[in-house]
């Protein structure tokens, strides 16, 4: 029995993709969900640092406090990896492209973007040095080199092309709307 007024389920099946009109597109947002190998890994992640806080909580009740401490530093970066995980992707406003990794965050605005497109190209199979032929949406730059937005097989599209034809086309509707050409 399905039940759409508790989800948010509505709001990605509608058929046309205009935003609605309460949504403010100044406001970043991803224009897909995650995919479920990003959601999964940092599942793991935040059950490792459980884990890890169990054992701090040991450690602490036996006695040695600065052993604790370390474990309980270890787990809260462990923490910010998951969450960080979570948030990687590309994200848009009407202000331009935001390209959210683990350890750096490009913003290209939509003025200083020439094109965005689609191309075959080798692309990086789940961010891993191992490269595959898939395809990739590059953000042409007029100042610098392309900037790869998203890629087929990464952790939020491998094996759901789809998806990855979805977000790219909300990506370069972005573009048209607001680069102003």
């Amino acid at each position: 029995m399905p039940l759409p007024f508790l989800t948010a389920e509505r709001a990605f099946d509608a058929a046309d993709d205009v935003a609605l009109p309460f949504d403010d597109h100044d406001n970043w947002r991803r224009p897909y969900r995650p995919g479920p190998w990003r959601v999964a890994a940092a599942a793991l992640l935040l059950l490792l640092a459980s884990f890890i806080l169990l054992s701090a909580m040991v450690i602490a009740f036996a006695g040695a406090l600065s052993a604790a401490t370390v474990c309980l530093g270890i787990a809260l970066v462990v923490i910010a990896v998951a969450l960080r995980n979570l948030r990687a992707g590309v994200w848009v406003s009407r202000h331009g492209a935001r390209r959210v990794t683990l350890l750096r965050t490009t913003t290209t605005a939509w003025e200083q973007a020439t094109a965005v497109r689609t191309v075959q190209q080798p692309v990086r199979w789940l961010g891993l040095p191992r490269t595959v032929q898939g395809q990739a949406l590059l953000l042409e730059r007029r100042q610098g080199e392309p900037l790869t937005l998203l890629t087929d097989h990464n952790a939020d599209f491998l094996s759901r092309p789809g998806a990855f034809e979805r977000a790219a086309d909300s990506v370069e509707v972005w573009n048209e709307e607001y680069s102003g050409a």
